[in-house]
């Protein structure tokens, strides 16, 4: 019968889009299994290079002199050798004035264009004024106006320096997780990609994937890639891709930890992932088979593994549609030709009811497997390992939230997939862990 032509057909064109979801997921799966390859450390340099720390901020008046004077007074780092720049990029409120009386050199960006109202433009600004001051630095720490660090955070950045290193991240924790359910959920899966995914790139020679917050650029790199060379939404993941072509792995300096403010309501959440999705849409279809292409001329894996990481945005919209669509529509096929509910030509009755239980039955295992390993072992691991880098002062504070860590799995899917459908926007994120300076 046509209908039973119809259900192979479609069943076929599932096991094809199964597999372009397995593949990527098999690598995550290997991140979490390799859990126990020990972090890598840098030797300890008597060599000081001399930082910048660069912010870029709009009207951050709540938080910007407090994470300056974090960074003046509790950096375990020569103070002569460090400076902090503010750029107060088209500021209608006292970011600049408080920045400079935290400590902070300021530089005063006002662009009208609002095409240009996004990150990367004050970036770029400050960072060829950093490199018009000659050999003044060696090397750039980028940070968000919320951000504080480990007071460790220029030293072992500076020891990845002098082994070498021109590009790197830290380990990105949080602030405010414990505030609550989404500020718990948004710093594990933050503190994933920390704690397995980099810690498993840098020990197996893989580039690490450099985001904004934290990341360190070498001036030495800078100036020979021709300075910032990104303006799209998502300029921290384009620089980084960019960098790549070129021939610059990003490194994982483990030791050194940037703490950020976690979204703490669904409407925050969902604003971000819909930026990510967007963003990262927009920035991956000129480049994703660039990279696909260079891994087969070149042999290096690290752009393979690129393109599955990041596949994954483009994989929240077959889980957000066809996935639920074809096994509405697979379940009620079978049960109809499995109880009797319409002619059968090719198969019994008895094959249509074996395919179905045995559906069920695997479905349900994979299920359950996805939801202890990618959620409840994944989750409680974090909490009992790297609590205090989740912004928390005891493990128990974040129980809660491996119970419910699988739901925002898939509450993260939903909304990177309203992202990936939406044309790329900037906001300005809502902060919750500064809360007013007290020297308003």
């Amino acid at each position: 019968m046509w209908h039973e032509i119809l259900y192979r057909v479609l069943s076929i064109i599932n096991y094809v889009v199964l597999m372009a979801i397995a593949i990527p997921l098999l690598l995550q799966v290997m991140y979490v299994l390799l859990f126990f390859l020990p972090k890598k450390t840098w030797k300890k340099s008597e060599k000081k290079g001399r930082i910048a720390f660069l912010i870029a901020a709009n009207n951050e008046e709540s938080v910007i002199f407090d994470t300056v004077k974090d960074l003046i007074d509790n950096q375990q780092y020569p103070r002569e050798l460090y400076d902090v720049y503010v750029v107060a990029d088209n500021c209608t409120d006292r970011t600049a004035e408080l920045a400079e009386k935290a400590g902070a050199k300021v530089l005063i960006h006002n662009d009208p264009d609002p095409e240009h109202h996004r990150a990367a433009y004050p970036l770029r600004y400050g960072l060829d004024y950093l490199m018009s001051l000659g050999d003044k630095y060696d090397f750039v720490l980028r940070l968000d106006a919320d951000n504080h660090v480990n007071p460790q955070f220029a030293s072992v950045m500076n020891d990845a320096y002098q082994a070498g290193v021109d590009f790197a991240r830290p380990y990105e924790g949080a602030r405010n997780a414990s505030q609550s359910f989404f500020t718990k959920a948004c710093a594990m899966f933050y503190v994933f990609d920390s704690r397995f995914g980099s810690r498993v790139r840098e020990r197996l020679g893989l580039a690490a994937h450099v985001n904004g917050s934290g990341a360190m650029m070498s001036m030495r790199m800078l100036r020979a890639t021709g300075g910032y060379d990104c303006t799209s939404i998502s300029e921290d993941a384009e620089y980084f891709i960019n960098r790549l072509f070129d021939g610059y792995k990003g490194h994982f300096v483990e030791d050194a930890v940037v703490y950020e403010d976690m979204p703490s309501s669904l409407r925050d959440t969902y604003n971000r992932n819909k930026r990510i999705g967007s963003g990262s849409v927009s920035l991956l279809k000129p480049k994703f088979m660039k990279m696909f292409g260079k891994f087969f001329t070149t042999g290096n894996f690290s752009y393979l593994e690129v393109c599955l990481t990041y596949a994954f945005v483009f994989i929240t919209a077959i889980v957000a549609t066809w996935i639920p669509l074809f096994y509405i529509y697979n379940f009620l096929y079978l049960g109809f030709a499995a109880y009797g509910g319409m002619e059968l030509s090719l198969f019994t009755q008895t094959y249509y009811y074996e395919v179905l239980w045995n559906t069920v039955i695997i479905m349900a295992s994979v299920l359950v497997g996805l939801f202890v390993l990618f959620g409840y072992l994944q989750a409680l691991f974090l909490v009992m390992t790297d609590y205090k880098k989740l912004g928390s002062n005891s493990r128990r504070e974040l129980l809660s939230a491996v119970f419910l860590f699988p739901f925002f799995l898939i509450l993260y899917s939903v909304t990177i997939f309203i992202g990936t459908m939406s044309k790329p926007a900037w906001g300005k994120a809502k902060r919750n862990a500064g809360g007013a300076s007290s020297q308003q």
